[in-house]
């Protein structure tokens, strides 16, 4: 069995002496590990960092073996390293992939959004694209979230919140009784459209929205007892940095 593929670098860890198995989120694949022989050595550290883009091939006598990687460097993202918060964003973002993903299932959709992701880090607004990357890792696995619409009265206009029980926007007339038990939905994952600019108050608002959703439904999915504690630290390094 062999194949060969593009994807993003989400783990490393080392195997004996000089190996190293890693995990790659790929394009055709999903996420999939495999060992690199010499991948411990000083001469690959640079290279097997996670976030890093490479072109892989993989090969196993049979399928359902670990299999080994021959991989070649296309995209460094070392220069997130100055960068604190994007490097914050950059280790939730790898360590939620490895979290979630299905182990050789291709999510072509979560591909893409996460390559759209990768690419925002140096801008300032890229942690509400780290919050609709989430969205979409959460709808791709079966646990979308209704933010199109009210749930009560089915309109477009007005939607300020989400039931935490059901993942439904309301608007903020139909939610007015019940506001306080509400998670706010920020301005910028509303469908209808804005050119305020996004505020500290709206990150922190999308990543509890998220946050919320992935713990209620998708760690009990899989047995986890919480979130990666990269993305524990994630809204601290973001509203950190922002402040």
């Amino acid at each position: 069995m062999e194949w060969r593929d593009e994807g993003v670098l989400l783990s490393v860890r080392r195997h004996g002496e000089s190996a190293a198995i890693i995990e790659v989120f790929t394009r055709d694949h999903g996420r999939h590990a495999g060992l690199v022989r010499g991948g411990a050595s000083r001469r690959w550290a640079p290279v097997l960092q996670p976030g890093a883009g490479l072109a892989v091939a993989w090969a196993a006598r049979l399928e359902g073996h670990l299999g080994t990687y021959k991989v070649e460097p296309m995209v460094s993202r070392a220069h997130l390293l100055a960068d604190r918060a994007a490097l914050a964003g950059l280790s939730s973002l790898t360590a939620m992939a490895a979290a979630f993903l299905p182990e050789r299932e291709a999510l072509p959709e979560v591909f893409e959004a996460t390559e759209a992701l990768l690419e925002r880090f140096e801008d300032r607004d890229w942690p509400a694209y780290y919050v609709l990357w989430e969205v979409q890792l959460l709808g791709s696995l079966g646990y979308g979230l209704a933010l199109d619409r009210c749930a009560v009265g089915g309109g477009r206009e007005d939607l300020s919140h989400v039931s935490p029980r059901t993942g439904a926007a309301v608007s903020r007339d139909a939610g007015a009784a019940w506001v306080d038990r509400l998670l706010v939905l920020p301005p910028f994952l509303r469908p209808e459209p804005t050119e305020a600019p996004i505020t500290e108050q709206d990150i922190e608002a999308g990543l509890d929205l998220t946050s919320h959703f992935l713990r209620r439904w998708l760690c009990p999915a899989i047995g986890r007892d919480g979130l990666p504690a990269a993305r524990e630290r994630l809204p601290r390094a973001i509203l950190g940095a922002r402040g």
